[in-house]
């Protein structure tokens, strides 16, 4: 639908739209929610709140009597019916300032029309705020906090085995000088457990240093493999697990799962850019301008929070309020000193968004999933092979390679074989 519906007093037509499909035969609720969404929704609430045309709460009460041939002709071709002299059509376009109808619709069907209206005049309930099994209340997911914190467990336990450890060196002591003084020898001193852990190592010495030597191989060892993990020291953000809280409870799984929107749609710069970009709120509004509430707990609210950020009107449908620009937390973090070019390795490398963020089509909260360390990304280069279908550069230089090696061995050509492990490809 276009622009124009904000002048046109649509409460009338789907008045008629209500009447007319409430006489005609039944259809799906699901269809007519679906046809909505994808014709309406961008510019018509179901509430009364006006967005781009105005809401469809009521429309039944404003349709002209009867309705069903007159709405049938309206919603086929309304340009037509305003020509035709039609008397409340007339009076729309008057109230309106004389503007002109909304699009046609001539390539819905009959039964497409009817399950549009029978969805209209069964619009979903509003969801309430409830705490279900699983700790969620009015869509929020509640952390539901419970047992010993496993420090205290770890605390606990040390002191427990302390305990053990000193009764049990007690009964040692005690049992060993009753020998002792049964077989006539002096009985050995009261040392500290400090003292008996020297007076052990100076008696085993040879034992004590192959100890160290092993203890000191593997001290090195966890150094080496520190190393690759820079990026987990560097900031501990970029651990995995991490999910900040968001200023808006935004769901990819809704998002980018259940509807099937496309990364490249918000993140619009991952193609061109080094940068995937953080999806301004402009682009939220392009559906929500019209979307105000869905069937997920919590949505009203949630979509709320978008208008404030946008400065956006709901009564009068225009940008007319002061902004407050949201604060997103990035969730995917790299240390300063490292560069990564996101259409280097979708566009050219041809990798799906999964590959380092995992499925985000299943996230409700976005988290990081991959550690995303120097070990990490030399190990994903050393086994992703070059993506060299329709690259002509990388055909000849393939075809180059296998006649230089033939019958010597085969080689697949990952990353790593084409300049990936060299330090300045990411430090520079």
């Amino acid at each position: 639908m276009h622009n124009h519906m904000s002048h046109l007093s649509l409460k009338s037509l789907f008045g008629a739209v209500f009447l007319f499909f409430a006489f005609s035969f039944g259809s799906k609720a699901q269809d007519g929610a679906k046809i909505f969404k994808q014709n309406c929704a961008v510019c018509h609430a179901l509430t009364d709140q006006k967005v781009t045309g105005p809401g469809l709460a009521g429309i039944a009460d404003r349709a002209p009597k009867p309705a069903n041939e007159w709405l049938a002709k309206w919603i086929k071709n309304n340009n037509k019916v305003i020509a035709s002299g039609d008397a409340y059509a007339k009076k729309l376009v008057a109230d309106n300032g004389g503007s002109d109808a909304m699009s046609e619709f001539e390539f819905l069907t009959d039964e497409e029309i009817t399950a549009l209206v029978t969805f209209i005049q069964n619009p979903p309930a509003p969801p309430v705020a409830a705490t279900t099994a699983g700790g969620q209340k009015g869509g929020e997911v509640v952390e539901e906090k419970g047992g010993i914190d496993p420090l205290y467990l770890l605390l606990g336990g040390i002191v427990i085995l302390a305990i053990i450890i000193g009764a049990l060196r007690s009964v040692r002591h005690s049992l060993q000088n009753s020998y002792n003084r049964k077989e006539g020898k002096e009985e050995n001193p009261d040392l500290t457990f400090g003292e008996e852990v020297k007076q052990w190592m100076g008696n085993n010495r040879r034992l004590v240093g192959v100890f160290c030597i092993i203890i000191a191989f593997v001290g090195m060892k966890s150094c080496w493999n520190a190393c690759f993990d820079l990026g987990v020291y560097y900031n501990w953000e970029t651990k995995k697990g991490y999910k900040p809280e968001q200023p808006i409870k935004f769901s990819h799984k809704i998002h980018a799962g259940d509807n099937e929107i496309a990364c490249q749609y918000c993140h619009n710069s991952v193609e061109k850019s080094r940068h995937a970009g953080i999806p301004t709120v402009n682009v939220c509004m392009n559906c929500h301008k019209g979307i105000q509430e869905t069937v997920n707990p919590g949505s009203k609210e949630e979509i709320a929070k978008i208008y404030t950020a946008a400065g956006f009107n709901t009564k009068s449908g225009n940008y007319d309020l002061p902004q407050n620009p949201l604060k997103w937390i990035k969730v995917h973090n790299l240390p300063d000193h490292v560069y990564f070019n996101h259409s280097q390795h979708v566009v050219v490398g041809k990798q799906e968004c999964a590959t380092c963020h995992g499925d985000l089509k299943k996230m409700t909260v976005a988290e990081q999933q991959s550690p995303l360390t120097m070990k990490w990304c030399v190990d994903c280069h050393r086994k992703t092979e070059v993506a060299m279908e329709g690259n002509a550069y990388y055909d000849k230089m393939h075809k180059a390679l296998k006649e230089k090696y033939k019958g010597q061995y085969d080689v697949k050509f990952t990353v790593d074989k084409i300049g990936g492990l060299e330090c300045g490809k990411c430090h520079y």
